[in-house]
């Protein structure tokens, strides 16, 4: 517990709070403010950004595996986003999604041909799949 008797660093299980869109990444104050983010594997905090888009395959199924798994996520559509087709673009040398930014780093979780990589993304968020 943090001084004060504050619950803030108490290590809670993951409880999924849902995903967020982001409909404009220069919005300001509440509005850009992200919810406190969970714990997640080692107990370490996260922020998750998903870049896709509706008409996205290989979006939908990795929304899908977060959802499953209770990993909450903001959502930015590089579609109704304005900058965020290009921001992928200069991040990643392409306009490939879904992309996964995990606490600033930016990961692609499919490979194309052979779509969502689950096993991958499991390992990576701590999952032991049956």
């Amino acid at each position: 517990m943090e001084a004060g008797g504050s619950p803030a660093a108490q290590k809670t299980p993951l409880q999924h709070t849902g995903h967020r869109r982001r409909s404009d990444p220069t919005e300001t104050g509440a509005a850009a403010a992200f919810p406190p983010n969970p714990c997640i594997g080692d107990n370490r905090r996260m922020e998750l950004l998903v870049y896709s888009a509706d008409w996205c395959r290989d979006c939908r199924e990795a929304k899908r595996f977060l959802n499953q798994h209770s990993i909450p996520y903001t959502e930015i559509n590089i579609e109704t986003t304005p900058g965020a087709a290009e921001e992928v673009i200069a991040k990643t040398g392409k306009r490939g999604i879904p992309q996964f930014v995990l606490d600033g780093k930016w990961i692609q979780p499919y490979k194309p041909g052979q779509g969502f990589l689950h096993d991958e993304m499991a390992e990576l968020f701590g999952i032991t799949q049956p």
